[in-house]
């Protein structure tokens, strides 16, 4: 099964287009799912899109009514009224209930899903350069249309296919071994950037790794729009004086060389370009409108018997601005989930087949808020130095309105202010957290016993299916 998760149903049917026919040219027949979390309204405006868009392979559906009536469903078997709020909240419309979601609908197979913004190809640079010995591979930023920068294309189902639920003594001899990924310009267990780097590689350290563990979960590497903070992208929009709004991107990643590799913990997984054996169940996702819904598999991955791989192929993410929030915005939710991160790591107290506990409370001490806020104000203090020093007005003026979002998002750079609400919205993440990952296990059993016996709410789309045939100079040898 191939899934697209996705809030922007516009953008879903190019990424459609694009995937069935790689999917084709690669001698693949699957299933292709839409998980939308649009509005009804949205729905409306956006389905018959997807109605138009022809494919090789059959494409399904579960946007809001079929989502509510799956709600719905496991409401009436809990029969607990105290409990509909909890399984609302695990599958609303957030990054993490739309995945959520798609796990219920996949329980007992093997699945691969791709963002509405990614591409089954990769760029990488003419000339790859060899990798070190313990390099898993290397990339660096270049300026769009940058000359020297190809795509290309690898078979991300067969990639997948050879790791997913096998065991590490079965993997191909080509797959590197090893404890993890650790990548030059993050820190590894939170993901924060070290700052702006042209440049980064992804060293494998060296550790333990029972041949008896399965792949649970893989990832492909990713080009495109770099892997980096939203902190990145505003120091590259006061580096060039040439770019006017801080959301343009005007730089791409390009990946010099990558290889496959499988570790015992992955604290760079990817749910973006990601793969996963749900034949017996997985955890949910942390169900969040923050962006670290995936930070769950990370530390469930630490249990034994389990492992991660990045296989043999890349993908392309293009980053789409159409619905995405503010950069201020973005700078804001990196900072509270960074905190969240580092409390709910250091409060794990069991780890499980399909979850996590840990001891967190959701409490927030001035100390956490007050460093957030010394960020932020610095930053909005070299914004507002960029905008002295423009001589191009509308870049001035997107420079000066970008500095008032961030004092706006960041409540006026006010202590208490800022502590207040950064509180409020941390204890309602962690109780919404602690609920749902009780509860999961018996929605789990709930819906693997009814998709068995009559199948869960999905619509099959009325779409022209292509029909293959040969063209050009090879039709008709």
């Amino acid at each position: 099964m191939f899934v697209i998760p996705t809030y922007r149903l516009r953008e879903v049917a190019e990424t459609i287009r694009l995937y069935d026919e790689h999917f084709f040219r690669n001698g693949h027949a699957v299933d292709l799912f839409v998980f939308d979390d649009s509005t009804p309204a949205m729905q409306q405006k956006y389905f018959p899109l997807l109605e138009q868009t022809p494919t090789h392979n059959p494409l399904y559906y579960v946007g809001p009514r079929e989502k509510e009536a799956f709600t719905a469903y496991l409401n009436g078997r809990l029969r607990d009224r105290k409990l509909e709020p909890l399984v609302r909240n695990l599958f609303r419309p957030s990054y993490g209930g739309n995945r959520n979601v798609a796990l219920m609908y996949t329980l007992g197979s093997l699945f691969v899903s791709a963002d509405d913004d990614m591409r089954p190809y990769t760029l990488v640079e003419d000339s790859p350069e060899s990798l070190a010995d313990h390099e898993v591979a290397r990339g660096k930023l270049l300026a769009s249309g940058h000359a020297g920068v190809s795509q290309k294309s690898f078979d991300i189902l067969a990639a997948f296919h050879d790791v997913l639920g096998k065991r590490v003594d079965d993997l191909p001899a080509n797959y590197l071994h090893g404890m993890l990924v650790r990548d030059s310009s993050m820190d590894l267990l939170t993901n924060k950037s070290h700052g702006l780097a042209r440049e980064n590689s992804l060293v494998l350290e060296a550790g333990d790794l029972d041949g008896r563990a399965l792949v649970k979960i893989a990832q492909t590497f990713r080009s495109g729009t770099a892997d980096a903070d939203a902190l990145d992208y505003v120091e590259m929009a006061l580096d060039d004086q040439a770019q006017v709004r801080v959301e343009d991107l005007n730089t791409q990643y390009v990946l010099v060389n990558f290889r496959p590799t499988v570790t015992k913990e992955n604290w760079r997984f990817d749910c973006g370009v990601a793969g996963y054996d749900n034949t017996f169940g997985l955890p949910p996702f942390f169900p969040t409108r923050l962006r670290f819904e995936d930070y769950i598999y990370r530390l469930w991955l630490q249990q034994p018997g389990v492992a991660s791989a990045h296989v043999d192929a890349a993908q392309t993410h293009i980053k789409s601005n159409y619905m995405r929030n503010p950069m201020a915005a973005e700078l804001f939710n990196e900072e509270v989930c960074n905190l969240l991160k580092t409390n709910i790591r250091s409060t794990v107290t069991r780890i499980d087949e399909l979850g996590i506990e840990f001891d967190y409370d959701g409490s927030v001490d001035m100390a956490q808020t007050a460093l957030i806020l010394e960020r932020a104000a610095s930053l909005h203090a070299r914004v507002l130095g960029a905008t002295q020093a423009s001589a191009n007005p509308e870049r001035t003026a997107a420079l000066q309105g970008f500095a008032a979002s961030l004092e706006k998002t960041f409540y006026g750079f006010e202590a208490d202010f800022f502590q207040q609400n950064v509180a409020r919205i941390v204890d309602d993440v962690i109780s919404t957290f602690k609920g749902s990952l009780e509860l999961w296990p018996t929605l789990v059993e709930i819906t693997y016993l009814n998709k068995r016996r009559a199948g869960l709410p999905l619509v099959r789309v009325n779409n022209p299916r292509r029909r293959p045939t040969l063209t050009g100079d090879s039709a008709g040898v």
